[in-house]
């Protein structure tokens, strides 16, 4: 297979980045087309869905060889499971699977058409290696069953971001940070409340800190790398 596009996303690091798609909605992404298709009427009706599946490669390096099982992060990583009961990126072949939000179609842009998405769990510059439309009808099922991932999915925690370093962050980005932060991307067997984690974030390197159920965000500095 090869790449037809690749995401501009807040992410240049994989720390932080949600550990499934939606889990943060606020956050948004660009996907560029690479030359080769940046036919516009490949685009041609894509407005008429809301959703959107990405299917790309894992930024990781690719191993010899596989294991059939795999150590999830949300069951401390201590346990072992079946790589195909995971979503673990080390797999046989290193291929993700997002469900994104269309946002809007830039068909003027220079290196258009793009697509502006959101809720992507995805690192900047992720190769995208094809783009299908979500369909209700079919691709949701109230019903299912979430298996330990559902179990195991983790708290919600309380964001706190000081005033003074939400005056200097721009209002879309500090929603974003908040959804993330939510999250908690700490590694799930990680509890230290005294430890200072730190990732870089659409621009800014965010510093914080975990105590309880609260994210209290510590610093926020530009780096001049925007995502």
């Amino acid at each position: 297979m090869r790449p037809i596009a690749r995401i501009s996303a807040p992410f240049p690091d994989k720390f932080g980045v949600p550990r499934q798609s939606g889990l943060a909605p606020s956050l948004t992404g660009r996907i560029v087309f690479l030359p080769a298709f940046r036919a516009p009427e490949a685009l041609r009706g894509i407005e008429e869905y809301s959703h959107l599946w990405l299917l790309w490669r894992f930024s990781l390096p690719e191993r010899e060889g596989w294991s059939p099982t795999v150590r999830p992060p949300r069951l401390g990583g201590n346990e072992r499971v079946g790589v195909f009961a995971t979503r673990s990126p080390n797999r046989p072949n290193p291929i993700g699977l997002s469900c994104v939000r269309l946002l809007a179609v830039d068909r003027e842009a220079p290196d258009g058409p793009a697509l502006i998405v959101s809720g992507a769990d995805l690192t900047d510059g992720t190769e995208i290696f094809d783009i299908k439309p979500y369909l209700p009808y079919t691709d949701s099922h109230p019903e299912a069953s979430g298996g330990f991932a559902e179990r195991e999915r983790g708290r919600v925690l309380a964001v706190r971001i000081p005033e003074e370093i939400r005056r200097r962050l721009p209002e879309e980005i500090c929603r974003a940070l908040e959804e993330v932060l939510a999250q908690d991307p700490r590694p799930a067997y990680h509890d230290d409340p005294g430890r200072v984690y730190g990732f870089p974030f659409a621009g800014y390197e965010i510093r914080f800190r975990v105590q309880g159920d609260e994210v209290l965000v510590l610093s926020a500095e530009r780096t001049g790398e925007e995502g």
